[in-house]
C-alpha cells in the first residue's frame, strides 16, 4: 500500500508543468532587503511583511532560503520583520557585486541546497534583483519572481524591471501563488498551517 502513494506521488510530480513551482526543486532567495532602503522605499513595511510570510511558509514546508546583504556596514541588516521569522544561527551572504551570483558563498549555497527553481524577491527590483535574476538564468536555473516582495525608490524602474526580467524569462508570481504551487493540494500535511499564515 504504502509502495503505490509513493509511485501516485511520483506520477502527479511528472505530471507538473514546467514553468509550477515544485517542492523537490524550489528555494527561496531574498535580495539585500535591508534597513536603510526603509525611509527611501514607500511600500518598505508592507513588503517586510509579504517577505516574512513568505520565509515562515518556506520554514513551514522545510525548503531552504538563502538571504543577501550588500554592504551591511553601510546599508544594514535585513529588515527586522524578516529577522523576526528566522532562527537565531541563520547565516546571510554579505556581497558588494550588485548581482548575488557575484557572491561565492551565495553559489554555494545555491549548490548545496540542490535547488533547480529560485523564487525569488528582494530590493531594488531594477539593481540587484534585476541582476540576480539574470545571472541565475544564464546559470541555468528556473527563477519565479515575487512581484509583491519587490520594490525600487521610483515606480518606473520597478516597472521596467518586472518588464524586462519577464521578457527575458522570469516567470511572475506572488507570495500566496509560489505557496500553494508548493502544497498543490487541500490534503497537504501543512495546509492549514499555510493557510492561517496568509489569512
Amino acid at each position: 500500500m504504502e509502495q503505490s502513494k509513493i509511485q501516485n506521488l511520483k506520477s502527479k510530480i511528472k505530471m507538473l508543468h514546467p514553468k509550477i513551482l515544485n517542492k523537490e526543486k524550489a528555494a527561496l532567495v531574498i535580495v539585500d532587503f535591508q534597513e536603510a532602503f526603509r525611509s527611501p522605499i514607500n511600500d518598505f513595511a508592507q513588503i517586510a511583511s509579504r517577505i516574512s510570510i513568505a520565509v515562515r511558509g518556506f520554514q513551514i514546508l522545510n525548503l531552504p532560503i538563502i538571504i543577501t546583504e550588500q554592504y551591511p556596514k553601510g546599508l544594514g541588516k535585513t529588515a527586522e520583520e524578516i529577522l523576526f521569522s528566522l532562527p537565531p544561527e541563520f547565516e546571510f551572504v554579505e556581497k558588494s557585486a550588485f548581482s548575488s551570483c557575484g557572491a561565492s558563498l551565495f553559489m554555494e549555497k545555491l549548490r548545496a541546497a540542490n535547488a533547480t527553481q529560485i523564487v525569488l524577491c528582494g530590493l531594488e527590483t531594477h539593481v540587484c534583483v534585476n541582476q540576480t535574476a539574470h545571472d541565475l538564468m544564464n546559470e541555468t536555473f528556473e527563477v519565479h519572481i515575487l512581484t509583491d516582495c519587490v520594490s525600487s525608490r521610483f515606480t518606473h524602474d520597478k516597472e521596467i524591471a518586472l518588464r524586462k526580467m519577464q521578457m527575458n524569462g522570469v516567470v511572475p508570481s506572488t507570495v500566496e501563488m509560489a505557496l500553494f504551487e508548493l502544497m498543490r493540494d487541500a490534503k497537504h500535511e501543512q495546509f492549514k498551517e499555510i493557510q492561517n499564515l496568509i489569512k
